[in-house]
């Protein structure tokens, strides 16, 4: 197995056909807390991923380890919408960017919340493909919602900050959530409010 990416909650390693995610031990928390925690973590992932396995392109899940707190996936091969975004073809720029409006609309509408909606967890492979679902929730909330997307925002204006515009007008015409939309302002106004006080 080859270590692949470590963030905060988990280090990911690549076997040969899957993927490896593996709930770190926090050392600051009481054992039996931090047992609980990731073991839950591990189910609650296992979970939403076979949800949306059924609505969205995603990883499918190949066995989830409640004793090592493990969970092997499918391996997606493609490039990071991240690293797409960065390259001069504007047409499928565009085609991706509506893509993921249908994508996290559908997602959305069956009440399945990402948590970390970055380009860097999507890939394209002439289909896009979430993945990461580590913060992902169930929620009917449309806070949640337009909390999720807000996210997505804030990653287009700080990664892809020259056609950050242009990438978001995309997203919204295919989103076309009018509801989540305007919560989307009061989550914004909120920030902003944070910011100065």
């Amino acid at each position: 197995m080859k270590l692949i990416a470590q963030g905060a909650e988990a280090k990911i390693f690549k076997k040969k056909d899957s993927v490896l995610k593996d709930r770190i031990k926090k050392s600051y928390r009481l054992p039996q807390i931090d047992i609980k925690l990731r073991k839950s973590r591990t189910r609650a992932e296992a979970k939403i991923l076979i949800k949306a396995s059924g609505i969205i392109n995603v990883p499918k899940v190949i066995r989830v380890d409640d004793k090592k707190m493990t969970l092997e996936i499918e391996n997606i091969e493609g490039v990071k919408v991240r690293d797409l975004l960065d390259r001069d073809d504007e047409k499928l720029k565009r085609k991706v960017c509506q893509e993921l409006g249908k994508t996290i609309k559908k997602m959305h509408q069956n009440d399945i919340i990402h948590g970390d909606l970055t380009t860097s967890n999507m890939i394209w492979n002439d289909e896009l493909y979430l993945i990461d679902f580590g913060l992902g929730k169930i929620s009917i909330r449309i806070e949640d919602m337009a909390v999720d997307i807000h996210l997505l925002k804030e990653c287009f204006r700080s990664k892809h900050h020259i056609h950050w515009v242009t990438y978001w007008n995309e997203f919204k015409k295919s989103y076309n959530q009018e509801k989540v939309f305007n919560q989307l302002e009061r989550v914004e106004a909120r920030a902003r409010y944070n910011k100065v006080s």
